[in-house]
């Protein structure tokens, strides 16, 4: 199949912007739970609509009362707070645009970004952001204002606008149209400096609206409770602001986390115990490793083993038969997966708050057998696909037949193409209009409407997307072979103990592969084996972790051809980080700067 459409359920709005929500919902249900805030006390409360909409209009003031005006571009540098979502909603009050800049950027970044974008005012959180815009701030000309929120910001606005009538913020708030600029975001820069893709509001109240109207029955634990999540996905990413977006438009409360680490989040989720919750794969990797641990540590790996099996073989026999090819699972298959869901399933959902019943997943591609997994233990994971140039989702699994391994069909009111050379293109409102002082980008992804993604890709015949790889990322060795790195590195990450995996090849004359450990479960693995400690450059020299890697890779090559597979590989000592430039922000792989950096161990893979 080359295309596919799914009907719009949500219409394109014609007045407005995104702020209205706040005003509307504070109106409608002002003691309604709009958000959950965490104290300085780690004691989470509850934020109403009236309390939120008092916190956005006092700092919308402040921000017109330090010379904010309609149309300016204020840049955000924090991580995932609830002040940041106040900030969003107070900018779009008065018409200003947000321009988020990932916490960790280098000085560098930040430069490019607030003089490409014009920014007059910034937001960041602390000291060490201060210091870092600082550094840049004589290259700035046009940055009059910089506020950090661990120095007393929002009180300091807050006071500056305490004498501007309330009038006057929405005199500016009825001047946003849907075709006004919401926001300015950054890609990633996986091949070149990062260019702002200019989102409007019409943009983003498409894409949540549309999200909201099909998938809000999943949103919820059981029928008629409390739907809510918390966030710790990074807000300066596309994935993040849409989720912001749709809680507050779609009246789920909303709660933020900023650290992504389990030690941090798993006791928040406990906490908060979110009805549902939207992550990144490799958050629900390790929940999966993390109780795989445990079971080791407790001497029950061979159950733990046979319940993933059972969870797996229930859920793909439920798949089957949601899509009419088979009878569903078998009377002793429901035995077996019941025996397990005390002793293995309800533990799994407690790590993620005890209520999680379904699970959005994007950003890269999940493991079908890790999605499987999920499934049989009682969280429905509904994996789909976007860029920041598509307001995030563009497709999604629907909530009835989910296909596991694919990024499901296109949300409604979007289609999916195939071109010829197999790169997937779509259409649809949520479709940004181009970027920032870059028409020369903007024409060579914009077609006439069609946005060409730059992924490869397939359709099935039940309009099923399946993402293979990156047009730019095929590697051809030299005997001409055309190979996608995506799913081999997918495959051999799926491992345990690896981290990270990157396949080189590009005129080689074979495959090969280089391969990163997680730190934490290479010494769960240490230890349970009765081995001390190693250093990180011990361990790469280690013949049983070797042995274990190389396992890795025998799994990821009976996915492709021999002379697709991987040949070698080497384990490296250490991970590749984003503090190395090696990773974006959002944790994707920068090829050209790992191939640069080691090279000397690029090399001998092929002596």
């Amino acid at each position: 199949m080359r295309e596919f459409t799914v009907r719009p359920m949500a219409s394109a709005p014609q007045v407005g912007g995104l702020a209205d929500a706040v005003f509307d919902h504070a109106l409608d249900d002002p003691d309604r739970v709009a958000l959950g805030r965490k104290g300085p006390d780690d004691i989470w409360r509850d934020v109403s609509s009236a309390e939120f909409r008092d916190e956005v209009l006092a700092l919308a003031k402040g921000l017109l009362a330090h010379g904010v005006r309609f149309g300016d571009r204020v840049a955000i540098m924090c991580r995932t707070r609830y002040e940041w979502t106040v900030f969003d909603f107070a900018l779009w009050s008065v018409g200003a645009h947000s321009v988020p800049v990932y916490p960790t950027s280098s000085a560098e970044q930040v430069y490019w970004m607030l003089h490409d974008a014009g920014v007059s005012a910034c937001m960041v959180e602390h000291e060490d952001h201060a210091m870092t815009v600082g550094s840049v701030i004589d290259r700035l000309p046009r940055l009059k204002r910089l506020w950090q929120l661990d120095a007393g910001a929002v009180a300091e606005l807050n006071a500056a606008g305490v004498d501007i009538d309330d009038d006057v913020v929405h005199r500016h708030r009825r001047a946003v149209t849907p075709d006004s600029t919401a926001t300015v975001i950054y890609t990633s820069g996986t091949t070149g400096r990062p260019k702002g893709c200019v989102i409007t509001h019409a943009n983003f109240m498409f894409e949540t609206d549309t999200m909201i109207a099909r998938w809000e029955p999943v949103f919820h634990s059981r029928r008629g409770d409390e739907a809510s999540t918390l966030l710790f996905l990074p807000l300066a990413h596309v994935f993040g602001r849409m989720v912001e977006i749709a809680a507050i438009r779609g009246r789920v409360k909303l709660g933020h986390q900023p650290v992504m680490r389990a030690s941090e989040l798993l006791p928040d989720l406990a906490a908060f115990r979110p009805s549902f919750i939207l992550a990144v794969p490799y958050i629900f990797e390790k929940i999966f490793h993390a109780a795989r641990r445990k079971a080791e540590r407790d001497g029950r790996t061979g159950p733990f083993d046979k319940a993933v099996d059972v969870a797996v073989k229930h859920a793909e026999a439920m798949e089957h038969k949601a899509f009419g090819i088979g009878p569903g699972p078998s009377a002793g298959l429901r035995i077996q997966h019941q025996f397990f869901e005390k002793a293995v399933y309800s533990k799994v959902r407690a790590a993620m708050g005890g209520r999680v019943r379904h699970a959005m997943s994007g950003g890269s591609g999940m493991d079908r057998q890790l999605g499987l997994f999920f499934e049989g233990a009682g969280v429905t994971v509904f994996e789909g696909y976007g860029l920041t140039e598509s307001s995030a989702a563009a497709t999604a699994n629907p909530p009835e037949r989910t296909r596991y391994g694919t990024v499901g069909q296109p949300i409604p009111g979007t289609t999916v193409h195939i071109a010829k050379d197999g790169e997937v293109w779509l259409h649809g409102a949520h479709v940004f209009g181009g970027y920032l002082n870059d028409p020369k980008a903007t024409d060579a992804v914009l077609r006439d409407g069609w946005l060409a993604t730059g992924d490869l890709g397939s359709l099935d015949e039940d309009g099923y997307l399946t993402i293979t790889g990156r047009k730019k990322e095929i590697l051809v060795t030299s005997g001409g072979k055309s190979v996608s790195p995506a799913g081999l590195e997918e495959r051999v990450r799926a491992h345990p103990l690896v981290a990270q995996c990157i396949v080189v090849g590009n005129d080689r004359p074979y495959i090969a592969a280089l391969v990163t450990v997680d730190q934490e479960a290479v010494e769960h693995w240490l230890a349970m084996r009765g081995k001390p400690p190693l250093r990180p450059v011990d361990l790469v020299r280690d013949p049983d972790l070797e042995l274990e890697v190389r396992r890795a890779v025998v799994a990821a090559n009976t996915l492709v051809s021999q002379a697709e597979s991987i040949r070698t590989f080497r384990i490296l000592a250490h991970p590749f980080s984003e503090e190395h430039g090696l990773l974006t922000p959002s944790l994707k792989l920068k090829r050209k700067a790992i191939e640069t950096a080691y090279t000397v161990e690029v090399d001998a893979l092929y002596r």
